[in-house]
């Protein structure tokens, strides 16, 4: 035998929570009931994010991983049960925005998803062009950069 049982162990971690947030488990979002408790309040958000970014609806459905336009509309009027990866996406967006409200005037915080940006990350392109681009990934650099400000790193 090469591996004992005991070898095959993983440690656990406890639940990263960022500043602000407060869970004892991280929900899992693997569950359909989950999922549905999230959905409606996390469509509403995302969307409230939206018109505040001044993000169009075709964008939106963009950064929600490629989600047509008619689509977007009818996850405006009912969120129904949102997939893994869109929660996992609004999620992101929350936390980047949440993080630019507090570096930045509500104005200039508002402003900056759209605004050509110097960092390397973006290359001259604004941060809402490098995220939907990259995707999840992208939408977790950008969260951590922006957690990596707050933060003073």
């Amino acid at each position: 035998m090469l591996f004992r049982e005991a070898d095959l162990t993983l440690p656990t971690f406890s639940t990263y929570a960022p500043p602000g947030y407060k869970f004892d488990v991280t929900p899992d979002l693997s569950r359909l009931e989950t999922r549905e408790r999230l959905s409606q309040s996390a469509v509403d958000g995302f969307f409230a994010i939206m018109d505040k970014w001044q993000v169009s609806l075709e964008r939106a459905g963009e950064l929600l991983g490629g989600v047509p336009r008619s689509t977007v509309y009818k996850l405006k009027s009912a969120a129904g049960t949102l997939r893994q990866d869109e929660l996992t996406r609004i999620s992101y967006v929350v936390g980047i925005y949440k993080a630019l409200h507090i570096l930045l005037p509500e104005k200039l915080a508002d402003q900056w998803i759209s605004q050509p940006n110097d960092n390397l990350l973006f290359r001259g392109q604004p941060p809402i062009e490098f995220m939907v681009r990259a995707g999840i990934p992208g939408l977790q650099q950008v969260r951590s950069l922006l957690d990596a400000a707050r933060g003073g790193h």
